[in-house]
């Protein structure tokens, strides 16, 4: 049978069954959405009134910072040149490469100017990295307000970091001790008191699985078309320098805010 008859008796049979073999989606809901629908949403309520009135924050002097990592970006040297594209030929790539290691970034998407704040990158993410860029973010405008939207990891609420927010809001109260009592003795705790309006210095949390809320994760996905993708990396050095190339050509050429439209309530007629 000619591979042409093959090929509309399979969409025939698709058709008929109503079967998509060439779609996929994710289908696992929050976690906070299953276990506490009514903080789920009051959550998601936030982050989208945050991103609303982020123009008016700014304006009165508090940066709205959408923050994540983005890990494991790869090192891969290829073996063979890639050749470019041609008239009538698109860019040829090999497969083979050479694994130099990976890296971490640690980035701020600011939610106004479309611009990428402040990165870190380096060999790990742990909660000491953590705390160390939102330092070297605050200190970029140390009298500013800053509100980090971010996810609930571990080391987004931890007791580091409620220290270093208690440093620069002027608090002096006793924190506790983790695990035994106070503000630092749990993640409920820490989180309650990082989400405190009347800081300068706060973080809004998206709810558990609900990544797609934070913008920077948009941006992470132009970083790794435009860059990681195809790119040929002779080092961990190497990786690092363009990754910041780009981030400085991006807030120079293409930086701008995301025209965030979903407001996190039901549509209503």
């Amino acid at each position: 049978m000619p591979s042409s008859c093959r090929r509309a008796n399979a969409y025939w049979f698709f058709s008929e069954a109503d079967l998509r073999p060439h779609k996929s989606q994710y289908w696992l809901t929050s976690q906070d959405k299953r276990e506490a629908p009514e903080q789920y949403q009051a959550d998601v309520e936030k982050i989208c009134d945050t991103y609303r009135e982020a123009p008016r924050l700014a304006a009165e002097g508090t940066h709205v910072m959408s923050t994540d990592e983005k890990t494991g970006m790869q090192a891969l040297e290829r073996l063979h040149e890639t050749r470019p594209v041609r008239p009538g030929l698109v860019e040829r790539v090999e497969f083979e490469y050479v694994r130099h290691g990976t890296l971490s970034l640690i980035a701020n998407f600011d939610v106004v100017t479309g611009k990428v704040v402040s990165p870190s990158i380096g060999p790990t993410r742990t909660e000491a990295d953590f705390v160390s860029h939102i330092k070297k973010t605050i200190d970029t405008d140390p009298t500013a307000g800053w509100i980090f939207v971010t996810d609930q990891l571990d080391t987004h609420r931890s007791s580091t970091l409620v220290e270093l927010v208690a440093r620069h809001c002027g608090i002096q109260d006793d924190l506790g001790v983790k695990g035994k009592r106070g503000i630092l003795k749990s993640k409920k705790t820490r989180r309650e008191f990082l989400e405190d309006r009347a800081h300068r210095v706060r973080f809004v949390y998206t709810p558990r699985h609900c990544s797609w809320l934070n913008q920077v994760e948009i941006w992470f996905s132009i970083l790794a078309r435009r860059l990681l993708k195809r790119s040929s990396f002779t080092s961990l050095d190497d990786l690092r320098t363009r990754a910041l190339q780009f981030i400085e050509y991006f807030n120079k050429v293409l930086g701008k805010p995301f025209r965030w439209t979903y407001t996190g309530r039901p549509l209503r007629a």
